[in-house]
C-alpha cells in the first residue's frame, strides 16, 4: 500500500506563488487547505486542484487575524486529519518611496506578510509540536538578506521572517522536537502581485530581472516538504543576494540605489496611485502567473543541481576513485 496523501495548508493559495504550489502539491494527491481572501480565486483553485487529482477545502480569510488562522488549521484538520505541512506565502507589498507611504499602508503589509506568517506558523505548531512531526516552511525571499528600494514594507517583512524563523529553529532544536522549519528564498517571480500590488510609481511596476516562472518556486516548496534542509536559496540571482550582502554589502547599497528604482519599473506609465489589493481583494481570477511571461524562465539550472547535490556528491567520489585507480595503474605498468 501507498503512503496516505500529504496533508497541507498554502496561505496566500489563490494566486501566484501560492496557487503554482497548490496546484504541484495537488498532482501527488495531497489533501489541500486554501488560505486566502477572495472567494471567487479561492474557488477556481479548488475546483483546479480537484481535477489534477487532490482534494481541497477553501478557506477565505485574512491572515493578519491570528483567531480565523487557527480556525482555519482546525478545520483543515477535522476534515483531512493531521497537518503534514504548513505553507506560510501570504504577502502584501507598496510599490513606493517610504515618504509616500502612509503608517496604514506600512502597518497592513507588515501585518500580512510578517505577522500572517507568524499567525500561520503558531496555528501549525499547536498541532504538529504536541504530535512531534510535521514541517513548516515559510516562503523568503532574496530581499531577506539584501533589501531595494521602492518596496520598504516587504523587505522589512522578509527580513523580520528571517530573524523570526531562525528564533523558533532554535527553540525546536533545544526541545529535541522532530517539527521541521525551512526557509525557502526566492528570487524574482512572474506573479500577478505586479498587477495589483498598491503602486505610488510614475510606471507600471515590474520583477528585476531575471524573472522565474511561479513554478519554479512551487517545485522548490514541494521539495523542501519532504527533504531535511535548513534553508533552500533558488536560483543565482537570490545567491548572489543572499551572499553579496555578507560580502559587500556597501558596494550593493549603491548599486542598488543607482539602479533599483529602474528595474523596477516598466515603459509603461501608470495614470495615478493604483489601490491594489492591499485592503481588500480585487475581483476577478487572477491565476498563477502574471504578464511577464514572455520574460519569464521556467527553470533554475542552479535549483536542479542544489537538489541533486546528493546524486552528484556520489558521482564525484566515484570520478575521484576512478582516476585514483587509474593513476595507479598507471605506475604499476610503468
Amino acid at each position: 500500500m501507498g503512503s496516505a496523501p500529504q496533508v497541507v495548508a498554502v496561505t496566500g493559495a489563490s494566486a501566484g506563488v501560492g496557487r503554482a504550489t497548490v496546484e504541484r502539491f495537488a498532482r501527488d494527491g495531497a489533501r489541500l487547505g486554501l488560505i486566502a481572501r477572495g472567494r471567487e480565486r479561492l474557488d477556481a483553485t479548488a475546483a483546479e486542484v480537484e481535477r489534477l487529482g487532490g482534494e481541497a477545502l477553501a478557506l477565505p480569510l485574512d491572515v493578519a487575524d491570528a483567531d480565523a488562522v487557527d480556525d482555519a488549521a482546525l478545520q483543515i484538520e477535522e476534515r483531512f486529519g493531521p497537518l503534514d505541512v504548513w505553507v506560510n506565502n501570504a504577502m502584501a507589498t507598496v510599490f513606493a518611496p517610504l515618504t509616500e507611504t502612509t503608517p496604514e499602508e506600512f502597518r497592513r503589509a507588515t501585518e500580512v506578510t510578517y505577522l500572517g506568517t507568524v499567525w500561520g506558523t503558531m496555528a501549525a505548531l499547536r498541532r504538529m509540536v504536541p504530535r512531534d512531526s510535521g514541517t513548516i516552511i515559510q516562503v523568503g525571499s532574496a530581499l531577506a538578506y539584501r533589501s531595494i528600494p521602492l518596496q520598504a514594507p516587504y523587505c522589512g517583512a522578509k527580513h523580520a521572517i528571517l530573524g523570526f524563523t531562525e528564533s523558533l529553529r532554535t527553540e525546536l532544536l533545544h526541545e529535541g522536537s522532530n517539527v521541521r522549519v525551512t526557509m525557502v528564498q526566492l528570487p524574482a517571480h512572474n506573479t500577478p502581485q505586479f498587477e495589483w500590488g498598491r503602486a505610488k510609481l510614475p510606471r507600471h511596476p515590474q520583477p528585476v530581472a531575471p524573472i522565474f516562472q511561479p513554478e519554479v518556486a512551487a517545485e522548490a516548496i514541494v521539495y523542501a516538504a519532504s527533504h531535511r534542509r535548513r534553508e533552500l536559496v533558488v536560483g543565482w540571482p537570490a545567491v548572489k543576494a543572499v551572499y553579496g550582502e555578507k560580502v559587500a554589502p556597501g558596494l550593493l547599497d549603491h548599486i542598488v540605489a543607482r539602479i533599483g528604482y529602474e528595474k523596477q519599473q516598466t515603459n509603461q506609465p501608470l495614470p495615478g496611485e493604483r489601490a491594489g489589493n492591499l485592503f481588500e481583494p480585487v475581483p476577478g481570477d487572477h491565476s498563477a502567473h502574471g504578464t511577464f511571461d514572455d520574460q519569464a524562465k521556467s527553470r533554475s539550472l542552479l535549483f536542479e543541481l542544489d537538489r541533486r547535490r546528493g546524486v552528484l556528491a556520489v558521482a564525484a567520489g566515484l570520478g575521484a576513485v576512478a582516476a585514483a585507480v587509474l593513476r595507479t595503474n598507471g605506475r604499476r605498468s610503468g
